[in-house]
């Protein structure tokens, strides 16, 4: 077997190794990821492409080793689950950095946030005067849960005692010009409903149609590919690669 031919058949077997790999470490591993897991995925990622490109190490040690590690990670998780003491010292714990409105210099210290990380975390936030906040925690991974001072927050209906309407999730009824039937039917809705919306709209077929969704307020939102903007709205004023 040729060069090229070796590599592909690896690169396959890495991919696949890996996708499987991942699919056992869940969705965890993806979304919140610690600084921990962020370096555990690169060197994974790292052996798994070394698995596929160096051809002059045999493809079984680095095989036993990308192995190796996914077990090291999932027992990891499996333990973190299973002990709050075990999870406390893999993950941390979140730190409180602002409280009743005061910084905890010495927290910060801890955790090696800098006053201008600090700042940027909170304009992610909205907030861009250190006076509106009463609490901030620095969580585990590395994002800041803000509560503002009760004079900074907005207010709610709730608040103001207003009757409110439900609001679910819009459910697709066209996308790319092809019309979900399956979610159609989930709305107790017919193509003949559709067809009818569309014209009140001016659009005379499915595939002129990106998207359109219907909200729990029987309400229809579509966007056609043919755009009926006349002039666009640019944020820029560099010219330069992005």
């Amino acid at each position: 077997m040729n060069e090229t031919s070796v590599t592909i058949v690896r690169g396959v077997i890495a991919f696949a190794t890996l996708f499987i790999y991942c699919r056992l470490l869940g969705k965890e591993q993806i979304k919140q990821l610690t600084f921990f897991d962020y370096i555990s995925g690169i060197t994974i990622g790292s052996i798994a492409a070394t698995l596929t490109t160096n051809l002059n190490n045999r493809p079984w040690p680095e095989f036993v080793g990308l192995t190796t590690w996914v077990l090291l990670a999932y027992f990891l998780q499996w333990l973190t689950l299973r002990s709050r003491q075990a999870a406390k010292y893999v993950d941390g714990e979140p730190v409180v950095i602002i409280m009743n409105g005061q910084l905890m210099e010495e927290a910060m210290h801890k955790a090696r946030l800098k006053t201008g990380d600090l700042l940027g975390l909170l304009r992610l936030k909205d907030v861009f005067d250190l006076k509106q906040v009463e609490f901030a925690v620095y969580e585990k991974n590395g994002n800041l849960s803000v509560l503002k001072k009760s004079e900074f927050q907005h207010v709610t209906p709730g608040d103001l005692q207003l009757p409110v309407k439900y609001q679910g999730i819009s459910t697709e009824l066209i996308y790319d010009g092809v019309v979900i039937e399956q979610n159609l039917k989930k709305v107790q809705l017919t193509r003949q409903w559709l067809e009818n919306e569309l014209k009140k709209l001016g659009i005379k077929s499915y595939e002129d149609v990106f998207l359109a969704n219907l909200n729990t307020q029987g309400e229809l939102y579509v966007d056609t590919y043919k755009d009926q903007l006349i002039h666009l709205t640019n944020f820029s004023d560099y010219e330069g690669p992005n």
